[in-house]
């Protein structure tokens, strides 16, 4: 194969998600969908990474600094299609001749394997290779019309198809790869012509064609290439990717009591052994080590919860609740950016927020640490094999001596 470059569209409004939030921004399993695209395009090591956004799109512009500071933004001021969005990356791919590939923000469950076998069927000597899917019902898509030879010869947007070409269940994506040295001489080429008055990019097909360039395609699990347009959409994603996950986790050796009512971010690290209850919830920045029980109604976020582990029924972990090993954390107890150290216990009913519970210890039911006066937060030291009793409130700062 050839180098790579990675063009992604993200400029649209969204306007059906009823947001004010930009759409690539919506989260799918505890991340934007932007962000599951850029990290499906860095593992295809491309060259160069372009995103195209539209105006006064900071919140996608800074979040884009933050998870991928090299890619390089540039704007389209005027929406007037797909096909002009491409022709914006113009001035940063200059001179470049390898695989263009361009995806899109919206669409965050393409895998890296269907990508690279869309390079692949581009590099057997296409000009251009486009995504295909084959959908249980074809009216929202442009459909591709291939030629005698099983050729790609154009594709027909939906609003422009004819009756024959309505028939055609072969459908486009929107995802394809491009030979960088034709790409913009095609855009270049490119016409208004049509129902939405804008410049498609899927009409680079048909401007190749007459050139007598190789138009081929590839084809995508439907599952892969979900556009989201509204919340519906969104939902959607959201089962998909989240049945993916937990094929995984248990692929990977965790038990699952009831994987439907089992919720990942994409970032849940589960290690071998682990038993998961039923509703039980990961939210973003989760490790687990090996033989941990979460038993079922919790939920955890930005926690580490070490080897032989117990947590819940009911328990909560908030960010920064580090979980030694074998300690219990047991129902209706809340944890928050504190240390609870290896056998420690907290079984019944307390907040352990900004403290340090140390190895052994035994926290009592209806324990509390009061780490916040209203104006600041303070540590409560709880020493190592220390026995707190019952209904204790334990007013931040305050050390608790070993034993």
């Amino acid at each position: 194969m050839t180098e790579t470059a990675i063009v992604i569209l993200a400029a649209g409004k969204g306007t059906r998600m009823k947001s004010r939030r930009p759409k690539v921004m919506h989260e799918v399993a505890g991340q934007p969908m932007l962000h599951h695209v850029l990290a499906t395009a860095r593992t295809l090591a491309p060259e160069q990474l372009v995103v195209v956004l539209g105006p006064n799109m900071e919140e996608v512009s800074n979040s884009l600094r933050a998870v991928a500071p090299t890619a390089e933004i540039v704007i389209q001021q005027e929406r007037l299609g797909s096909g002009h969005a491409v022709q914006m990356a113009k001035p940063a791919l200059d001179g470049f001749t390898g695989d263009v590939l361009v995806l899109y923000g919206d669409v965050p469950l393409i895998t890296a394997e269907t990508l690279r076998a869309l390079l692949a069927a581009r590099c057997g000597g296409a000009a251009l290779a486009v995504l295909a899917f084959e959908p249980d019902d074809s009216a929202a898509y442009g459909r591709l019309v291939l030629g005698p030879k099983g050729g790609l010869e154009r594709i027909v947007e939906t609003l422009d198809a004819d009756a024959a070409d309505a028939a055609i269940n072969l459908c486009n994506s929107g995802i394809m790869a491009v030979d960088g040295a034709h790409l913009f001489a095609l855009l270049d080429g490119l016409s208004n012509d049509n129902a939405k008055g804008e410049y498609y990019l899927t009409d680079i097909v048909a401007g190749a064609h007459v050139l007598g360039l190789g138009c081929v395609h590839a084809m995508a699990a439907l599952d892969e290439v979900i556009g989201i347009n509204d919340r519906s959409q969104l939902a959607e994603a959201e089962r998909v990717l989240q049945t993916r996950l937990r094929q995984e986790a248990m692929k990977n050796g965790a038990t699952l009591v009831d994987p439907a009512t089992t919720w990942f971010s994409c970032d849940t690290i589960l290690g071998e052994d682990v038993t998961v209850g039923p509703n039980t919830v990961f939210g973003p920045g989760v490790r687990v080590a090996d033989g941990v029980e979460i038993r079922a109604f919790c939920h955890l976020e930005g926690a580490v919860v070490g080897t032989g582990a117990i947590i819940g029924p009911y328990a909560r972990l908030r960010p920064g609740a580090e979980i030694g090993d074998g300690a219990h954390v047991g129902n209706f107890v809340e944890v928050k950016h504190a240390c609870v150290e290896k056998d420690a216990k907290i079984n019944h009913l307390s907040y352990i927020g900004d403290a340090r519970v140390g190895a052994g210890a035994n926290i009592g039911a209806g324990t509390i640490t009061c780490n916040y006066d209203g104006f600041t937060k303070e540590l409560s030291d709880i020493g190592v094999g220390a026995f707190i009793g019952s209904n204790s409130a334990l007013v931040a700062p305050v050390v608790i001596g070993d034993g």
